[in-house]
């Protein structure tokens, strides 16, 4: 019997999952061993706002079968206005590493498709293995932008691969995995920034400030030139949906009584 879980749509656009580590990592592993074809996103404020704005990648959405709350502030809006129960995120980064632990367990193959740089996806590889002895590294593979050569089905299909990590930023990786949902006999997880941190290519925000919600503000600092304008928009119009939908709530429960 396939494990299930509830999903809470958020400001009618992204249908979330309602889900801790532990499950979105068992249900993960459940379908890989089954060789289903299962998109798995895990998407923070950033790509939450890309999917409104953004058709292709709301299309995406609709199609992956589950898309975890990767950011606190989606945490926090899902228990707000849906009382989902969440007593932390499902960050993309450590999902990765509870879906390896337990690949590791049954001896899955890994198939890695992406990364900024070649030194981030064979750090990354050389990672898994050494964390993850019993996962097999089936296949890698990153194209340059210059020949825009993107990973077809068969060479995925006939590496035998459980699991494909995918990490090709937003909304790229969403919209290849969407592309492929049918074609792929495996799970296909976007993970983007989980290759960097794991590679040790790019640091990640202390513990404190990704429970605080603050990441966002971490990788500003550290990467002002390219991140400033994405958070700028991203979380301004976040907020300005929060408050929307808080306004339309006390609107409704006024009418209602």
């Amino acid at each position: 019997m396939l494990l299930s879980f509830n999903k809470v749509e958020l400001f009618n656009t992204v249908n979330y999952a309602a889900v801790d580590y532990e499950s979105a990592s068992d249900i993960i592993i459940e379908q890989a061993k089954q060789r289903n074809s299962y998109g798995v996103f895990a998407l923070p404020v950033h790509g939450l706002v890309t999917a409104i704005q953004d058709r292709l990648m709301w299309e995406a959405t609709q199609k992956a079968q589950m898309i975890v709350p990767d950011g606190q502030p989606i945490r926090w809006a899902m228990n707000y206005f849906h009382k989902a129960g969440l007593k932390d995120r499902v960050y993309g980064p450590t999902l990765t590493l509870y879906v390896l632990r337990k690949a590791n367990e049954k001896e899955l193959k890994v198939f890695l498709y992406g990364g900024s740089t070649q030194e981030t996806l064979t750090k990354f590889a050389d990672f898994i293995r050494e964390k993850f002895p019993n996962v097999i590294v089936c296949g890698q593979y990153r194209e340059e932008e210059a020949d825009g050569n993107t990973l077809s089905s068969e060479i995925v299909n006939e590496s035998g691969a459980h699991i494909v990590l995918v990490g090709r930023g937003c909304p790229r990786q969403e919209i290849w995995i969407a592309n492929r949902l049918d074609s792929i006999n495996a799970v296909m997880m976007a993970v983007g920034a989980a290759f960097s941190f794991h590679a040790g290519t790019v640091k990640q925000a202390p513990a404190w400030m990704q429970r605080a919600g603050l990441e966002w503000l971490f990788r500003l600092i550290t990467e002002p030139q390219r991140l400033w304008k994405r958070y700028l928009e991203t979380n301004s119009y976040f907020l300005y949906l929060f408050f929307k939908e808080t306004l339309f709530s006390n609107r409704r429960e006024k009418t209602i009584v």
